[in-house]
């Protein structure tokens, strides 16, 4: 009788009950779902609610049972989650328990274990941003980039019985504002999708206004609205403007508030259960100046091949204007860290070199020919924030090896970021360290050293020297431009200073040895006219 009894306390209502809120702590939702009267939806539901609500961490806690008769119990229960950094919820709940055919079952209703919940609903621990989302400025603090809505358009090859059709009618609608978004294209995009929806284009709401009667009647076509940082003026585009996203972003998060909220099936928000919110974040000063990023776009597009051009301001490092063409883009983003040879730009690096070390030109190492280069800001990991850049990769021949024609010219490779950088150090006296947000520069492992004065002397010679060459006779009728040109196979390179600006072009398949002059003179030029903003 004594066995029974103990065996009868440990599978008796309370017991349950205890071990139902053990195994909630400890996120078994198969095992916890065994314990009610409906184990499959339990399971469903209390899956969803811990990956909704991950990485929060749960405690339940029997505090109240009341046995009604034979059969029927009542209990309370406490529910405390711990999400982290002073993240908590509390709450009640109240439940039934039955003894059923096959023993005590807590009678399954999503209140078991939240407030609210149904079988239909789903919860998630979310960020909560403070209202209005901060703004992005240029150098000026003239707005560069908005939190706006955008009109996501979709193709949904299920909702279509007729994808080439729907494509060609989507890329003939769309035309006016997206003339390289073909029926082709589109199709390539749907057979590598494997039956899931693919984004043909992303439209303003101006845009969007004035072709949505024309891709409403298109089987397939599905439009959503969604926030995004966009550029204030659509005629600014680039790489650099992904990155400015990424400290948007990142601020942001560093100032959210949490919250848990509902949601119905389709997605409708429901009511937030438990959270805070957070401070608004101030807008982020950018150090783009769009008149010159709009000049250095209209360089870069009068080229056929992959060009680049990357301008920064000596005296700050500010990171002025970043433009690459389509074709360029093609192979990411190779403004900030596509590395090329540097070839008959190695020069520079030689003389610097030659001048440290006390040797003559010709008979520095590889070795020599590296260091050189770090002193100018070539192959050093400039942390700044929210950018992924790639300044250099540096030859690794042996000290003693000479640097021969085509060779550390070759081995040394440079992104055009990295160029201009070396551009605003020889411009400065000393490497900048670089930025895209103005008030955060970039991180450095070590020190940068001022150039030694001979050796910024030397530099400046050779490029005011390199100025009177042929090759850089398009740039002669701009004030204060010095500049050197190099190729290096089918790259091509030019760095220039002129004042308070220091600018890097690469042109790659280069079709002439003036061609990189030719896309800095129609980038001065650009700048030099008037602005029809």
């Amino acid at each position: 009788m004594g066995s029974c009894a103990v065996r009868e306390r440990a599978n008796g209502p309370e017991a349950v009950v205890e071990k139902f809120t053990e195994l909630l702590d400890d996120q078994d939702y198969d095992a916890a779902a065994r314990l009610t009267s409906y184990p499959s939806g339990a399971s469903a539901t209390l899956k969803q609610v811990f990956n909704g609500l991950n990485p929060g961490k749960a405690d339940y806690e029997m505090t109240q049972f009341i046995n009604l008769d034979g059969t029927t119990g009542l209990f309370s229960l406490t529910a405390a989650w711990d999400f982290g950094e002073n993240k908590t919820w509390k709450y009640d709940l109240e439940g039934t328990i039955r003894k059923l055919s096959l023993g005590w079952r807590i009678s399954w209703e999503p209140t078991v274990v939240m407030p609210r919940l149904e079988s239909n609903r789903t919860v998630k621990l979310v960020r909560t941003y403070a209202e209005p989302p901060p703004k992005v400025n240029d150098i000026a603090g003239a707005p560069l980039m908005s939190q706006q809505t955008i009109n996501v358009i979709k193709l949904d090859p299920t909702k279509t019985g007729d994808p080439v059709g729907s494509s060609h009618a989507l890329s003939d609608a769309i035309e006016p504002v997206a003339p390289l978004i073909t029926g082709d294209s589109l199709l390539q995009q749907l057979s590598a999708s494997q039956g899931k929806p693919i984004v043909a284009v992303n439209l303003r709401d101006g845009d969007f206004a004035i072709l949505e009667s024309r891709m409403a009647a298109i089987p397939g076509v599905v439009m959503e609205k969604q926030p995004r940082l966009i550029s204030a003026d659509r005629r600014v585009w680039s790489p650099m403007l992904d990155a400015l996203r990424k400290v948007w972003q990142d601020k942001r998060d560093s100032r959210a508030g949490w919250g848990v909220q509902l949601f119905e099936s389709d997605g409708r928000f429901v009511t937030q259960l438990a959270g805070e919110q957070g401070p608004p974040t101030q807008d982020i000063p950018a150090t783009m100046d769009q008149r010159l990023q709009r000049a250095a776009e209209d360089a870069v597009v009068s080229y056929g091949t992959p060009a680049s051009i990357v301008a920064i301001q000596p005296s700050s490092g500010a990171v002025v204007a970043v433009a690459q063409n389509s074709q360029a883009s093609a192979h990411g983003s190779v403004a900030f860290t596509g590395l090329y040879p540097v070839g008959g730009m190695v020069e520079l690096f030689k003389n610097v070199a030659a001048l440290v070390k006390n040797k003559a030109p010709q008979d520095v190492s590889a070795n020599d020919v590296a260091e050189a280069a770090t002193v100018l800001g070539i192959g050093v990991d400039f942390k700044v924030p929210g950018l992924d850049e790639v300044s250099g990769r540096l030859p690794t021949g042996g000290r003693g090896e000479q640097v021969k024609q085509g060779g550390a010219g070759d081995s040394l490779l440079a992104s055009p970021w990295g160029m201009a950088i070396a551009a605003a150090a020889i411009a400065r006296g000393e490497t900048p360290k670089p930025m895209i947000e103005i008030g955060s520069p970039a991180a450095v492992d070590g020190e940068l050293a001022p150039l030694p004065g001979n050796v910024t002397d030397k530099l400046r010679t050779m490029l005011r020297d390199a100025s009177g060459s042929p090759a850089l006779v398009s740039l002669r009728r701009y004030q204060d431009v010095n500049a050197y040109a190099a190729t290096a196979g089918s790259n091509g390179w030019l760095i220039a200073t002129m004042g308070d600006l220091a600018f890097a072009v690469h042109i790659d398949d280069v079709d002439s040895a003036d061609a990189t002059a030719r896309m800095a003179a129609r980038m001065l030029q650009s700048l030099a006219s008037p602005d029809d903003a």
